[in-house]
């Protein structure tokens, strides 16, 4: 999907790796929307979740470090704490 790709084109921009270290999701939301998403962070961030959990796709796009959430449907915590 094209947000899926700009979000990973603006995490490649910041040089996160698969070995990297971690950055805050509101960073990476921040930059993607500034950069080439103009509408806004509403579509961002729940993207950025569903990339980060395994259930929700075959294979896990971003390694997520926090609250993204359960298979029971619990909410992710905020992007400022993810």
């Amino acid at each position: 999907k094209p947000s899926q790709r700009r979000i990973l084109y603006a995490m490649r921009l910041l040089n996160l790796s698969p070995g990297g270290k971690h950055r805050k999701c509101a960073k990476i939301s921040g930059d993607t929307s500034g950069d080439f998403h103009p509408h806004g962070e509403q579509v961002i961030y729940p993207t950025l979740v569903r990339m980060a959990q395994p259930w929700m796709m075959r294979y896990r796009l971003v390694d997520g470090q926090g609250n993204f959430g359960s298979v029971d449907g619990d909410p992710p915590a905020a992007m400022r704490y993810t």
